[in-house]
């Protein structure tokens, strides 16, 4: 039954995003399909974080979303910053995520940034992770 390696294909990729961990390339990923980050976002000072890059996706039929996570300092914990839907159509587009926090959360300051493209994928009847492409890059975060 090819629905068991599915399933199991997902929970593993569910379990590396919920531990911060990333592969360092999706899986049956297109060498065409990128995502980038900006070097720069910014913190508010009502805990309100801005992130933004760019991305490229080739042949997404069930929708795609730009989601990313931010993690500042020595601490393990990740801080979702929003989503993005994605269009799939092979060209380069740009995408910005903002999400809040708590006031003393993230600071300005260096921070890591990761962020994936993720197809959420129904032809079996559940809707399982694609990932098109896992990016991670330092940054800094300014105030405003």
């Amino acid at each position: 039954m090819q629905i068991r390696p599915a399933l199991a294909a997902a929970a593993s990729a569910a379990l590396l995003l919920l531990t911060g961990a990333a592969p360092a390339v999706a899986l049956g990923a297109d060498p065409a399909e990128s995502v980038t980050v900006d070097a720069t976002g910014r913190v508010a000072a009502d805990g309100t974080v801005t992130l933004s890059g760019t991305y490229r996706c080739v042949a997404g039929t069930d929708p795609v979303f730009v989601s990313s996570s931010v993690r500042q300092g020595s601490e393990d914990l990740r801080h979702g910053i929003g989503g993005t839907r994605a269009v799939c159509d092979g060209t380069e587009h740009t995408w910005q995520n903002t999400g809040r926090t708590s006031l003393t959360t993230l600071k300005p300051g260096a921070a890591e940034v990761e962020v994936t493209v993720m197809e959420l994928n129904t032809a079996s009847g559940l809707p399982l992770p694609r990932f098109h492409a896992v990016g991670q890059q330092d940054v800094t975060l300014t105030e405003g």
